[in-house]
């Protein structure tokens, strides 16, 4: 089954994947991660990426859906991924539910906060691609091109909000919950 993960930057995504995936044996897919990997190899694709994310900007669609959809066919049948940071555009989500398995895109979980919570995260996390402008143009680019996703898996009755900015520890134990009911339910589907 294939969660996917939503949600501003800052939120918490990356971490409450991270912990649940090492709680549950689950795979967390970052393409923030992977990206950032890329860069610092030096490879082409890490270079071209480099220069949308120094600015704030998305990585274009077509080389994230090459990415990411090359990952997961990798998959095994039983395996659970915490899909984390895509996808970001409407078309993006629209290749990844041509491009995936059958019924393998199982749950959507939107992770929400304040702007004032998650500028003060994204401060605190010390990168150096967080200034405040590129911050505020990052929450500006995420309202007009992400959000739109959250009523895209809300039509496909999978969406699951959960309040960000609680501890880590509340947040980790409703998502690590939905998700597993998500995935009995598709186990008896």
């Amino acid at each position: 089954m294939i969660a996917i993960l939503l949600g501003a930057p800052g939120v918490g995504k990356g971490t409450q994947a991270q912990l649940a995936a090492q709680a549950n044996g689950w795979i967390h897919l970052s393409t923030g991660d992977l990206l950032r990997q890329e860069a610092a190899a030096g490879s082409e694709l890490g270079l071209q990426a480099k220069q949308y994310m120094s600015r704030g900007d998305l990585v274009p669609d077509q080389v994230m859906v090459g990415l990411v959809v090359s990952r997961i066919c990798a998959l095994k049948a039983d395996d659970v991924l915490l899909l984390d940071g895509f996808p970001r555009t409407l078309p993006q989500a629209e290749e990844l539910g041509k491009a995936a398995p059958s019924g393998s895109i199982g749950l959507a979980l939107y992770f929400s906060a304040s702007d004032d919570v998650l500028t003060a995260r994204l401060l605190g996390r010390g990168r150096q691609d967080d200034s405040l402008s590129v911050i505020q143009h990052r929450l500006t680019v995420y309202r007009e091109t992400t959000e739109p996703l959250v009523a895209y898996y809300r039509n496909q009755n999978i969406l699951h909000e959960i309040q960000a900015d609680r501890p880590v520890e509340a947040i980790q134990a409703e998502t690590s919950e939905i998700v597993k009911s998500a995935l009995s339910q598709t186990e008896t589907a």
